[in-house]
């Protein structure tokens, strides 16, 4: 009896861009009705989700890119990298500088992020007649980006933190000749509104179950 072939291995790296979750550094958006420690509480909250959701996903290397010291939020299976100085689209564009081969960015502000959401830009076939894929974030930004021939120079220069970031890199994909294939558009966690609405999408993960400890302890 002839023995299954192997599955074919996963060509694409996972980047997960992302700050150390520390009052004061991150989610200041939240800061009210949140403490910057409650901030930062569900800062790890939704990094734990994501790395967790990472870790169930088809990689070749799982990479995150950190501003700060890596703690006990991170599980095994991950390189860590330091991010770069200088603006937004310098650290993202460093973070495909330093990658061979196909990648794929996302930040920690998405914990509804599942394997199955991003399952066709990790397919074996993801880069078949695709050149990149784009997640768009409903504040006008975007969530994910990947990559087949990762060139930093797709994203030095693009606006960061606009209304209309999103726009800007998706023209600057197609304006460069790529083949774009488009994700789902997800909601962000910037603002206690967007906590409450990520949560109620994603409410089995430990982003919901912080924030609604958080939000008794406030009062809301």
């Amino acid at each position: 009896m002839t023995p299954a072939p192997a599955p074919a291995p996963a060509p694409t790296t996972i980047l997960v861009i992302a700050k150390e979750p520390r009052p004061g550094r991150v989610k200041t958006r939240l800061t009210p009705p949140y403490t910057p420690a409650q901030a930062a509480e569900l800062a790890e909250a939704a990094l734990r989700d994501t790395l967790r959701a990472v870790r169930a996903m088809p990689a070749r290397r799982r990479v995150l890119v950190l501003d700060g010291r890596p703690g006990g939020w991170l599980p095994a299976g991950f390189d860590v990298r330091p991010q770069c100085a200088g603006g937004l689209d310098e650290r993202l564009a460093a973070a495909f500088a330093a990658t061979t081969g196909p990648a794929l960015l996302l930040g920690m502000d998405t914990p509804q992020v599942t394997p199955a959401l991003l399952a066709p830009a990790l397919a074996p076939d993801a880069w078949r007649h695709c050149d990149a894929w784009f997640g768009a974030a409903a504040d006008g930004g975007f969530w994910a980006l990947g990559l087949a021939a990762p060139d930093p120079r797709l994203l030095r220069g693009v606006p960061m933190s606009t209304a209309t970031t999103g726009a800007v890199q998706r023209a600057r994909l197609t304006a460069a000749g790529l083949r774009v294939r488009d994700l789902p558009v997800l909601r962000d966690v910037d603002t206690a509104a967007d906590a409450a609405a990520v949560a109620a999408a994603a409410p089995g993960g430990r982003f919901a179950a912080t924030l609604a400890r958080l939000t008794t302890a406030v009062g809301r």
